[in-house]
């Protein structure tokens, strides 16, 4: 009788562990690298490169967001990021020119689904095309991947919104939102960017009818209350927050951070990095 208590006391604990829903942990970073300019003087990238491959190798985010990536740029972080595919095509023509909006994810942590680009404009099919009254081309790189340890399946969105044209920041908020709904269907989703608009700006408020800012949704959030500094030249009373990772309502948000490290007699980027701590749970 014992024996049979004990082996019935084994199953249930056997189903119990099998019935709990898993949990996908996901660090995810958002980072306007800012593009290679040679005004930069002392801040060109070929002076921050090595610190800004070694400050990604350093957190270890299993998705990076990257914005203002230029093809020399990607290159420098394929050679420096060797545990990371990335995705992305320029903006001027969709393959080599112009920023790239560029995903970086683990290789060995996730398979790659599905992929692509899309313009924001008018006619999002078109790589390349100003869209209202933008300055420049604007694009979206997303990804479908699939965790291999848990089979949790989740997309990845990246972008940077225009930071002239008012209408198209609000129209082009509209479209990430609607081609989000298109191509994730019912899987959870992180949106990462610079959105060159604060938390009460129209953009801001368009993105979260529909996801929920990190930020403001994390069980511990950590760092200053802002991104952009322009290599430190903007007063920190001055300074703003623009880049956001936002993530659909089924994920948790554990913890936030803004990235604030400055290397010795040099800089990140303009901007300060993002990072997030996020868990997606099974249903």
């Amino acid at each position: 009788m014992r024996k049979i208590s004990i082996l019935l006391a084994s199953l249930f604990v056997f189903l119990g562990m099998n019935a709990s829903p898993k949990e996908t942990e996901v660090t995810v970073m958002s980072y306007n690298i800012r593009l290679d300019h040679v005004s930069d003087s002392l801040n060109n990238w070929k002076y921050r490169k090595d610190n800004a491959a070694q400050m990604i190798r350093y957190y270890q985010p299993d998705i990076v967001g990257m914005q203002e990536v230029v093809k020399n740029q990607l290159d420098d972080f394929k050679a420096r990021l060797k545990d990371y595919t990335a995705l992305g095509v320029g903006r001027f023509d969709g393959k080599e020119k112009g920023e790239y909006c560029s995903l970086f994810y683990k290789t060995d942590k996730y398979t790659l689904l599905d992929y692509g680009n899309f313009g924001i404009s008018e006619n999002p099919e078109i790589i390349g095309k100003k869209g209202w009254d933008a300055g420049c081309e604007r694009i979206v790189t997303w990804a479908v991947l699939r965790d291999n340890k848990t089979g949790q399946e989740f997309a990845a969105f990246n972008t940077h919104l225009d930071h002239i044209g008012v209408v198209a920041r609000r129209e082009g908020s509209k479209l990430v939102l609607d081609k989000i709904k298109e191509i994730a269907g019912d899987r959870p989703v992180i949106l990462t960017g610079d959105f060159n608009g604060t938390d009460t700006s129209e953009p801001f408020k368009i993105i979260t009818s529909g996801l929920k800012s990190a930020y403001h949704n994390a069980d511990i959030a950590y760092g200053p209350k802002w991104t952009f500094h322009d290599f430190g030249r903007i007063p920190v009373a001055d300074r703003e927050m623009i880049d956001f990772i936002f993530t659909s309502n089924d994920i948790d948000v554990k913890r936030f951070r803004v990235i604030a490290d400055k290397p010795e007699q040099s800089y990140l980027s303009d901007h300060c990095p993002i990072i997030a701590d996020v868990v997606i749970s099974q249903k």
